[in-house]
């Protein structure tokens, strides 16, 4: 077994590495922006549309550069390790998936390329403030009328929902109760459709939240939102079918922010571990008391940073739905509680100075203890990975 990266991959990561030297000197501001201001810099997403990473999953006949999810983690690894993770990756990609495996060809002409040069930004939109992570029940619904959908309802905690150029809605197209009363399953009567980010009927109003670097979240209420049909991508009530090939990548590049996060908290502390002197003239990088927590942080970090780039691969040699869902899974549940960890003793190295802001280390403690509730919360994980992994009885 090879651990080893191929060439297209390795050449990608200089390519990433050589565009954040050149961009170093801006480097504070650019924070400043991303933590202060919630506003992730243009000139970085363009950097990353034009060296080919924001097209990693689109297929080199749509102008990506087919380097697939590994490719698109490694980048937003590296990209997270310097504290600029970018959310738009993810969402995207997200898009990106959907069209890919459910799209008409029409449409994957139409919307591919433009995510490959970086032209065009998606929001999703699935979360219901009363159905978070059991998404099947739903309420927004987007009922056929002719040639058009009619979208009417609400979702919450929509990133980046102001600067997007079309939000990915996920609705149903069968109410819950028509599905009762018919006996059908909640998977069944879902759509996904592309909406214009400033349609007619769409009203976004800002959430005070924090954890989302560099964007703000949403509230969207859809009022008589018109869709065209051929905006629905996949087929008519099977949206389902689509929704999980943009579901798990999402899981993974979860896991890539935060292995990236934590390489970022990690080299801060080290570094000053290997200088800062308390008690006479030894750094407190020689006592065990901050070492250990450091080494501890590091281990788990490659021990997630392998599963990461496992489900990744595991995703782009297609295999089965079951376990690319559970390789995805397990990447974003040790992830994340590996960069809660490694963030936090970071902190603790640091001292008072870990509260400091121009430190960015208590910024990044909202990003990393977020990612243990999304894009699932940590205790699904456990309960899809015993009942579908285990074959253990369903806890809920």
């Amino acid at each position: 077994m090879d651990f080893r990266l191929g060439e297209d991959h390795e050449s990608l990561l200089e390519a990433v590495r050589g565009l954040l030297r050149t961009t170093e000197p801006r480097r504070e501001e650019h924070l400043r922006m991303i933590f202060g201001e919630q506003r992730f810099p243009e000139e970085i997403w363009d950097h990353m549309a034009q060296a080919g990473i924001v097209g990693a999953l689109v297929p080199e006949e749509y102008g990506g550069s087919g380097l697939g999810l590994l490719g698109m983690a490694l980048a937003l690894e590296e990209f997270s390790a310097h504290g600029m993770l970018n959310a738009f990756c993810v969402l995207n990609t997200m898009a990106c998936m959907a069209i890919l495996h459910g799209g008409s060809d029409e449409q994957k002409a139409a919307w591919l390329p433009q995510v490959a040069d970086g032209s065009v930004k998606f929001a999703f939109a699935i979360t219901e403030t009363d159905a978070g992570t059991n998404s099947f029940a739903m309420q927004s619904l987007a009922r056929r009328d002719g040639d058009v959908y009619r979208l009417n309802g609400a979702k919450a905690w929509i990133t980046g929902a102001d600067i997007a150029d079309v939000i990915l809605v996920v609705a149903r197209t069968i109410s819950v109760a028509e599905l009762e009363s018919r006996g059908l399953s909640k998977a069944h009567g879902l759509g996904l459709f592309l909406v214009d980010a400033d349609a007619a009927g769409l009203e976004k109003q800002p959430m005070e939240t924090a954890g989302i670097e560099g964007y703000r979240q949403f509230m969207l209420y859809f009022s008589d939102v018109t869709v065209p049909v051929d905006r629905r991508i996949g087929r008519e009530h099977h949206g389902a079918e689509v929704l999980f090939h943009a579901l798990n990548p999402e899981r993974v590049l979860t896991a890539a922010a935060a292995v990236g996060i934590s390489e970022f908290a990690l080299r801060k502390a080290i570094a000053w571990a290997g200088e800062r002197r308390v008690f006479g003239d030894v750094p407190i990088g020689a006592y065990q008391g901050v070492q250990h927590p450091l080494v501890r942080a590091r281990i788990a970090q490659q021990a997630a940073r392998l599963l990461t780039r496992q489900a990744a691969s595991t995703f782009d040699r297609e295999a089965s739905s079951a376990e690319a869902g559970h390789q995805a899974n397990m990447a974003k549940f040790l992830a994340s509680e590996m960069a809660v960890n490694a963030v936090d003793a970071s902190i603790q190295t640091l001292g008072g100075s870990g509260f400091v802001k121009e430190h960015h280390l208590i910024e990044l403690w909202g990003a990393v203890r977020l990612f243990k509730t999304v894009p699932i919360n940590n205790e699904m994980v456990l309960n899809q990975l015993a009942e579908h992994m285990l074959g253990l009885p369903r806890s809920y």
